[in-house]
């Protein structure tokens, strides 16, 4: 056979090849196939087989893998990648105990990254956009969910959906993008939330004819929106034919979990004071618990996500950065990895199939991303580690040596000696 490129002497490899999400004790069980080599060919896997075996195999360049490990590239299923600005000054202010709605009326927090947002321009948007798309890259990640939600208008909304179709096209990771205007309740809004709601509906029209998202969310939780609220905004957005996701269950247990799972929503994502009765609901449904560990630990807080009880009631479970200027800033979802194990409890095959497969089926790419598989892209990692225990267990470091997109090599570490 004739390939393109053949990546040989694989010390593990994690095909991670799963047809559908994986739930419950299965997700505590990871195929591992140990001096193995792949074949790609026209960006596609065309082959994958033993050491053994490669005799057969004539290729064009072929990639020592150095009895490394090799996985499928990351998948990113939840992040709030277009927005202006920074908010580093409030760090100080949080380790001082100001609270939050303080550092809303000082003029910080979502309503300052919504201001920066609108005042930027395209084109500044698109290149920051573009720089943390590059930073994922490089910690292994081949497929991104990317939400709107920092502009709370028309216009600005519409900027940032299309700032994130543009950058899709000129980046090599794969951009899923997802509506979420109702983000937050704009000062203007405020004695009105239900107007707010039904302009940001009277934008699916627009947004399903230039494809500008494929899933609309809501921030369901107290002050923002309420259940009901969430109940029918999404049904309009169901309706107009798009997925629905919801930010759920993060502060106060709603019931938020119960909405996502009864409106079929593809996933419920932080769900950190999920109800006992929401896990039972999720474990036997097809939505899956987006869990967001990052967010806990910035903002220095004690709860954590009960994704180790949503692991073993059945549920499917993937974890993200919610990579955002507020309450999580990291574009290293391997860091994420290490507090999933540290603070979810989380076993190393629950947390691969938590950042590839389950990932996937989150933001709807489950045919296409997070597996290694015959016919499907190259979207590979080579990993500085001898095995898939080792990246969770070294945290806080890049792990990644090369990443392939689409058979593609996008980022190769460079040695310093």
């Amino acid at each position: 056979m004739q390939v393109d490129t053949l990546i040989i002497n694989i010390g593990q490899l994690l095909p991670m090849d799963n047809d559908g999400p994986v739930k419950g004790k299965r997700m505590n069980e990871v195929t591992v196939l140990e001096n193995a080599a792949i074949g790609v060919r026209d960006g596609k896997v065309v082959w994958m087989g033993s050491m053994d075996d490669i005799q057969s195999i004539e290729a064009t360049q072929t990639i020592n893998a150095n009895r490394k490990l090799v996985t499928p590239g990351l998948v990113e299923p939840h992040t709030h990648l277009v927005f202006g600005g920074s908010r580093e000054k409030e760090m100080a202010l949080k380790q001082q105990g100001v609270p939050y709605l303080e550092i809303l009326k000082r003029g910080g927090g979502i309503l300052s990254t919504v201001r920066a947002t609108k005042n930027a321009s395209f084109e500044d948007l698109l290149d920051k956009a573009l720089f943390h798309l590059d930073r994922m890259a490089m910690h292994g990640i081949t497929t991104v969910e990317a939400k709107s939600g920092y502009g709370l208008d028309r216009e600005t909304e519409l900027k940032q959906l299309k700032v994130a179709k543009e950058a899709n096209e000129k980046h090599p990771l794969d951009i899923v993008s997802t509506f979420l205007g109702a983000h937050a309740i704009p000062p203007e809004y405020k004695e009105d939330p239900e107007k707010f709601l039904n302009d940001m509906a009277d934008m699916f029209d627009e947004i399903k004819e230039n494809q500008l998202a494929e899933f609309v969310d809501i921030f369901t939780e107290t002050g923002v929106f309420t259940v009901e609220q969430s109940r029918r905004f999404l049904l309009k957005a169901k309706e107009k034919g798009f997925d629905v996701k919801l930010h759920a269950d993060e502060i106060d247990p709603l019931g938020g979990t119960e909405l996502a799972v009864e409106l079929g929503a593809i996933s419920g994502d932080h769900l950190a004071v999920t109800s006992d009765e929401g896990i039972k609901q999720l474990a036997n449904s097809n939505t899956i618990a987006v869990i967001l560990p990052g967010t806990s630990f910035y903002l220095g807080k004690d709860d954590y996500a009960r994704a180790r009880e949503m692991i073993d009631a059945g549920a499917a479970v993937s974890v993200s950065t919610d990579f955002n200027p507020g309450s999580s800033v990291t574009e290293n979802l391997q860091l994420i990895m290490s507090i999933a194990a540290l603070k979810l409890k989380l076993t190393p095959d629950e947390i691969w199939h938590a950042v590839t497969v389950n990932a996937a089926h989150a933001i709807g790419r489950g045919d296409v991303a997070g597996s290694i598989q015959v016919g499907r892209a190259a979207d590979i990692v080579i990993w500085d580690a001898p095995n898939y225990m080792y990246i969770p267990y070294h945290y806080g470091v890049n792990h990644t040596n090369t990443v392939i997109k689409s058979g593609e090599i996008i980022y190769q570490r460079q040695e310093i000696r």
